[in-house]
């Protein structure tokens, strides 16, 4: 049981990440090489905003679940 608090907690933390690079627009997050394809297509700005969905996306799965596991869902 614990094993799905530690899941559910990573997606939370890496949502929070990507979330707050798009909001700061974090240079290191940017120029990072796994990000370099979403930034070379779209361009900086659509990069940022398609991480923050992304990182919303993520959040709203980790509470999704925390919450299924809980009964309330």
């Amino acid at each position: 049981m614990a094993t799905h608090y530690v899941i559910q907690a990573i997606f939370v933390i890496v949502g929070l990440l990507a979330v707050l690079a798009a909001l700061f627009n974090w240079d290191w997050f940017f120029t990072a090489r796994n990000t370099q394809f979403i930034v070379a297509n779209a361009g900086r700005t659509r990069a940022r905003l398609f991480y923050a969905a992304i990182g919303l996306l993520m959040i709203a799965t980790g509470v999704f679940f925390f919450l299924s596991i809980q009964g309330y869902v």
